[in-house]
């Protein structure tokens, strides 16, 4: 079993380790245990990162990409070296369960790997000029100082969606990672220093959003925000971004459905109702926690569903044989228990799970039998809020158009998924459903690097994490004329 190295961790600014005087403590969600002390850093520390960032990025920038690309091959190796060693630390503070742990952090070698090529392909276009003896193109061109912001429930995976296109691109990074999970932003760091990163392109300032994120949102010099988080924070960065005119990609969570039809191969379908509900304990912007399902195989499948539940273990992540862990904090905890209680006052009727695990084996730590609801409607409450815990509901419904009807009828739009045997039916599904990552006889979890990741209406503001298309979130386009002629001729002007 691995151990913790250091028991305080400090801000990484311009290369240095920086202590911060202020320190709260990280607890192991599953034990109750605080594992180490992180920083509770104040805006001076956004300060000094962001100065050391402008310093950097201006260097970094005139950098050839591909020699930028070296240094995120590199640490795609590293990655792929220290994979247990950060899995398993992985697991130690944020609570899921190992193999979705090293699951995670090999989507982080995956996408150095991926943007690294990208050092390349940095493409631009050419184009005929309307005008003699002129040539026409454009090129994209780095930001400069990026901030991202990034959540708990995956503290590697999303901050390499961010940090790696913005770094190939020519940019430099503030990064702040949530105080829940900050030992593999520390260890990230340790990667990017051991692979050579110039001091200064990317920088870790621990501490609350509403310290050190509020900072980085008001900071004159940083030109991008990347926020991965809840609706509510997203809206009023979003807000503050607009004022400022500074770019900002949001991605804040779904309320996401499998959509089981008459024909639907049930087995299967249990089986990724139970991935996308539970693994993770339900804590993932694309957890499925809605089940449409057609009123003829309505009752089979809630029974193959319960006794596929019955089977779950939970516990500590680092147990090989668990397959459900902990929720992430005491708050997580009674938030999911309020919308138990929502949901029988509404109406829906709970078949299984609904409570608090509180026996010996689970005192210490934060856990939640996985819960089933049946006969929900789509308008009721935990039908269309975010719970963020291992509660899934069952919807049933008549048609194929109803149950489309009922996916797009919540404010989110991340992810869906349809079981059917019927090709037409697939095809207009994923015509039809309202979401930014459409499955197909699979799960509503599972997205890879090089497609966009993201989702329509709440869920976003239009940019995508992943895939080629994240490169547009750190770089502007710029449009370049040479003109040869020797003469000045003027574009759109008529001549005679």
């Amino acid at each position: 079993m691995v151990e913790v190295k250091t028991k305080k961790l400090a801000n990484y600014i311009n290369g240095e380790w920086v202590e911060v005087e202020r320190m709260t403590p990280v607890i192991n969600p599953a034990t109750g245990e605080a594992i180490l002390d992180v920083p509770l850093s104040d805006a001076s520390s956004v300060d000094a990162a962001v100065e050391a960032a402008k310093k950097a990025q201006k260097e970094w920038a005139l950098i050839p990409a591909p020699q930028r690309a070296e240094v995120l091959y590199r640490v795609g190796y590293l990655l792929k070296e220290r994979k247990e060693e950060l899995a398993q630390l992985l697991t130690m503070e944020n609570g899921k369960v190992l193999e979705e742990a090293r699951g995670e952090v090999q989507e982080g070698i995956d996408m150095a790997f991926y943007m690294a090529a990208e050092g390349r392909r940095l493409f631009g276009q050419t184009t005929p000029s309307e005008l003699k003896d002129k040539f026409a193109m454009s090129v994209r061109a780095p930001i400069g100082v990026v901030g991202i912001i990034t959540p708990w429930n995956f503290p590697i995976a999303i901050a390499t969606w961010k940090s790696f296109p913005a770094i190939v691109a020519g940019n430099a990074v503030v990064w702040k990672p949530a105080t829940e999970t900050p030992i593999m932003a520390y260890e990230l760091a340790k990667v990017f220093e051991d692979a050579g990163l110039p001091k200064g392109v990317i920088n870790v300032v621990f501490g609350s959003g509403s310290e050190v994120g509020d900072a980085m949102v008001h900071h004159d010099d940083i030109r991008v925000i990347s926020f991965t988080g809840s609706n509510e924070t997203g809206r009023n960065i979003a807000s503050e971004c607009g004022r400022q005119l500074k770019k900002v990609s949001l991605e804040m969570g779904g309320k996401n459905a499998v959509i089981v039809m008459d024909d639907a191969d049930l087995d299967l379908a249990v089986e990724g109702i139970l991935w996308s509900a539970f693994g993770t304990s339900g804590q993932r912007c694309t957890a499925c926690s809605r089940v449409i399902v057609h009123e003829e195989v309505k009752e089979a499948l809630e029974e193959r569903l319960l006794v596929a539940m019955e089977k779950l273990t939970i516990g500590n992540g680092l147990d090989s044989t668990i397959k459900v862990g902990p929720i992430i904090n005491k708050a997580g905890i009674e938030k999911i228990k309020k919308y138990i209680e929502i949901g029988k006052d509404e109406g829906a009727k709970l078949l299984a799970g609904g409570y608090e695990l509180t026996d010996e084996e689970y005192a210490n730590g934060n856990f939640f039998a996985p819960t089933l609801f049946t006969d929900a409607k789509d308008s009721m409450r935990i039908a269309q809020e975010e719970i963020f815990g291992p509660v899934v509901s069952l919807i049933p419904v008549k048609s194929f158009e109803e149950a489309i009807e009922v996916n797009n009828s919540v404010t989110f739009g991340l992810s869906s998924s349809i079981f059917t045997r019927d090709v037409n039916r697939v095809f207009q599904a994923q015509r039809d459903l309202d979401t930014g990552i459409v499955y197909v006889n699979a799960g509503t979890t599972g997205a890879e690097i090089h497609l966009p990741f993201g989702g329509t209406k709440g869920t976003g503001n239009g940019h995508r994490d992943s895939g080629v298309q994240a490169l547009d979130v750190f770089t502007e386009w710029k449009s370049v004329y040479v003109d040869y002629s020797g003469k000045l001729q003027r574009a759109q002007i008529d001549v005679e």
